[in-house]
């Protein structure tokens, strides 16, 4: 969440681990992001709709998106590269309705190390939080969230990140920026065939290859060298 080259590349690929432990921890959205995928993942982000955020939520989630991920030299703007729609199939699909998740409680306050624990499938979390957000910002700063300065912004996600905001009628702050976190990174780095990462723009930003199981081969050879090689999604494949 800053503008400067070299700290923006250093949180756009540190996210890298973090999303990969969150996958094992939790359901990845690209897991059964199946289920709404359209026939074409190259379908240009003027062509899409969402499917399950309303008007105030699509607001929230560009802002924040575009925040985290401005347009600069080293990739576009979170929004151009397709992650608010990543995000919006997830949340319409079955990983957004819980289907993998249980469900029937009893509900406690779990450890760290139990991962989520809540009695709202992930759709609910986002619906709830979102709402909780604006109402907090508007106590606060006497605006929702699109109408934040960058400053107020950035400090009310760090708030957030930190578990400091308290949502009087929702779950912690903090389980909801984790997932948001770990969504956006997602979006940012998965195969483009589920809504995000369009023109393997993630892919560019890291260098990474594709779907080619082949380029394990190649790794000792260029340990230490630089490695280029044309990138492949899943569709490309097909």
């Amino acid at each position: 969440m800053t503008n400067t080259k070299t700290d923006r590349r250093d949180f756009l690929k540190g996210a890298l681990v973090g999303t990969s432990v969150a996958v094992t921890s939790t359901m990845s959205p690209t897991s059964v992001a199946a289920s709404t995928q359209t026939n074409n993942s190259n379908t240009s982000s003027e062509n899409q709709a969402y499917l399950f955020l309303n008007t105030s939520e699509q607001d929230f989630i560009e802002t924040v998106i575009n925040h985290m991920i401005p347009a600069d030299d080293l990739s576009p703007k979170g929004t151009d590269i397709g992650i608010h729609y990543f995000i919006d199939r997830a949340l319409a699909g079955s990983w957004g309705k819980g289907d993998r998740l249980y469900m029937s409680g009893p509900w406690k306050k779990g450890l760290p190390t139990q991962g989520y624990q809540l009695p709202l499938t992930p759709s609910d979390l986002y619906r709830v939080s979102i709402d909780q957000s604006n109402k907090y910002c508007v106590q606060k700063y006497g605006v929702n969230v699109k109408k934040l300065s960058s400053i107020q912004l950035e400090e009310f996600l760090l708030n957030l990140k930190d578990g400091k905001i308290n949502f009087p009628e929702g779950p912690p702050s903090k389980v909801f920026f984790t997932m948001l976190y770990e969504n956006i990174m997602e979006g940012m780095f998965s195969d483009p065939i589920y809504g995000g990462n369009k023109n393997k723009a993630g892919w560019k930003l890291i260098g990474f290859p594709g779907a080619i199981a082949t380029h394990a081969l190649d790794v000792e050879k260029y340990f230490d060298k630089k490695y280029t090689a044309p990138m492949f999604g899943i569709s490309d494949l097909s």
